[in-house]
């Protein structure tokens, strides 16, 4: 019998499990239920709005939205959101979903760290994003109601969220801190990483080739 959380039901289908144990074994409790959390907040908003999404599409982007900030799938060479994207989109491939409907997931995690764009685009991309803004950032915490909030919490505690997921931000990013350039995570290590100087886009213009 499928999962209800707040009245939303988790996705029961073999690839919805299979990616509920990927995740469960790649990423520490923390990432694991912010996940889920993330999902339920998305659905959650998706039906306030009205939207028609894939359930399935949508709970895969959100478990694995943070992916890469886990140890075994993390890389150095890129930022975190594309090796999310990038294991999502393999993973969709080897359950047979190819072409538009993959590349949307990847979509949806590529860009959940990009302010409003998403919310511009397919239903799964958007509530990817608008289920990370509510659970990181408080963004559309009175759209739902309490007594949804205190469902999903029950379900998915968050002990001392706001320090433990800037942590794990950190942990995440810290050995990569040029794929910060240009976006949120800059912020992040900002504030935990002594020394860190961040990127800057004037100075970049002005010492770049061009001879003028």
């Amino acid at each position: 019998m499928a999962e209800t959380i707040a009245g939303v039901e988790i996705p029961d289908s073999r690839l919805a499990r299979e990616a509920t144990e990927l995740v469960r074994e790649a990423a520490p409790g923390l990432l694991f239920d912010h996940s889920r959390r993330v999902y339920v907040w998305g659905a959650l908003r998706g039906r306030e709005q009205g939207l028609r999404f894939d359930a399935e599409l949508l709970y895969v982007g959100a478990m694995f939205h943070d992916l890469g900030l886990t140890e075994r799938y993390r890389r150095t060479d890129q930022r975190f959101e594309i090796d999310g994207a990038d294991e999502a989109r393999e993973f969709l491939r080897a359950h047979g979903i190819t072409g538009e409907p993959a590349e949307r997931v990847w979509t949806a995690i590529a860009l959940h760290t990009t302010p409003e764009i998403p919310l511009h685009m397919a239903p799964e991309i958007a509530l990817v994003t608008r289920g990370v803004e509510l659970d990181v950032l408080g963004i559309g915490y009175h759209a739902v109601t309490e007594e949804q909030r205190a469902a999903v919490v029950a379900a998915h505690p968050r002990p001392d969220f706001k320090n433990r997921i800037l942590a794990a931000f950190t942990e995440g990013i810290a050995d990569r801190p040029e794929t910060t350039f240009g976006n949120v995570k800059a912020d992040v290590l900002a504030h935990c990483v002594p020394g860190f100087v961040r990127g800057d886009f004037v100075e970049v213009i002005k010492n770049s080739a061009w001879p003028e």
